[in-house]
């Protein structure tokens, strides 16, 4: 395997593991408004996430950071097409931190309510954005022999237009109900009581509807971009999916969430295994598009990178494992203090 082979794989990894750690995140900010019926609550449901969300998100800036080094001309054709979607994910996930790390430092109704909406907001549009831009990633944009994407010609706003296709707001469907439901279960699996069971419960509607969105989803993907490992990829996240929600309805959180994580995995993976070997396909002609050849750095600068990444990777994941560990306990409304915002 090459070079720019091996980084293709390491940049799926590093969505993968953002998907998956930062889609529950996303999934139990969205809950705040269905789930919760005093203050007490929403503190339980965000002090599950508490100690952990912050470094969730990290995963994304470093795989935007691979993807910068590793593969430039995909990092610049990506950013620059995609920069109005880009920037309202971003505004999004500023807000949602500036929220958690803000709400409890007023007395207020109005100020706390303030900022669960944002916790909210700021969870739902990036659990959408996010589906939209890797659906398009997969089907394809309009980009030219210079590799700039021609959207309308309205500046941002018509490149925003050209992402919102049927194909593309689809696969944002699907993560935002994906990410919902793995929230849920992840709720069930940190909390008890009341709380406990209308998170159960609430995961199997919106598990529901993810299932028909991810149906319909890989379904048009494996049409357009057929392969026998995408096929079984997602045959095993259908499979998952199904089985996590059915676990779910017995009480057994833990199996439940382990196989919404394999569902999350295997989902996103038949994703890059759709798109490889191009990065970013144009649907202007095929010769336009990049691949992992002509949008991927030099090889010294991938080998570089390789042995960066064989150090430091092994200690994220263990350092991330570990936090994990110390924070494995449920959350009770008995724990949150009387006078906690």
């Amino acid at each position: 395997m090459q070079l720019n082979e091996i980084w293709f794989v390491i940049v799926a990894f590093l969505f993968v593991g953002y998907f998956v750690l930062d889609g529950f995140d996303f999934g139990v900010g969205m809950s705040l408004p269905f789930l919760s019926k005093d203050d007490t609550d929403r503190r339980v449901i965000i002090n599950t996430i508490g100690p952990v969300w912050d470094l969730n998100e990290t995963w994304v800036i470093v795989a935007g950071a691979a993807l910068f080094a590793a593969y430039p001309e995909w990092y610049a054709s990506l950013f620059s097409g995609f920069y109005l979607a880009l920037f309202l994910l971003l505004i999004s996930l500023i807000a949602r931190g500036v929220a958690f790390e803000y709400r409890g430092k007023g007395e207020s109704l109005r100020w706390r309510r303030t900022f669960d909406w944002m916790i909210t907001v700021g969870s739902a549009l990036p659990a959408l954005l996010w589906g939209v831009a890797f659906a398009n990633i997969v089907q394809g944009v309009p980009l030219d022999q210079d590799h700039i994407f021609r959207g309308y010609d309205i500046p941002l706003v018509g490149n925003l237009l050209v992402l919102l296709n049927p194909y593309g707001l689809l696969g944002g469907l699907v993560t935002l109900t994906l990410f919902f439901t793995h929230g849920l279960i992840f709720l069930t699996l940190k909390t008890e009581g009341e709380l406990k069971q209308r998170a159960r419960a609430l995961a199997t509607k919106v598990g529901t509807l993810a299932t028909l969105f991810a149906a319909a989803f890989l379904i048009w993907t494996l049409i357009a971009h057929p392969t026998l490992p995408g096929l079984v990829l997602s045959a095993v996240a259908a499979v998952s999916l199904i089985t996590a929600l059915a676990l779910n309805l017995v009480g057994r959180e833990g199996l439940a969430f382990s196989s919404m994580v394999l569902t999350i995995v295997t989902a996103v993976s038949s994703l890059f295994v759709a798109l490889f070997p191009n990065v970013l396909p144009s649907t202007i002609n095929d010769a336009y598009s990049l691949t992992i050849e002509n949008a991927s750095s030099s090889q010294y600068t991938l080998g570089v990178m390789t042995w960066v990444a064989v150090v430091m990777i092994p200690l994220v994941l263990a350092y991330q494992s570990w936090t994990y560990w110390v924070f494995r306990k449920r959350i009770r409304r008995e724990s949150i203090p009387a006078h906690a915002h």
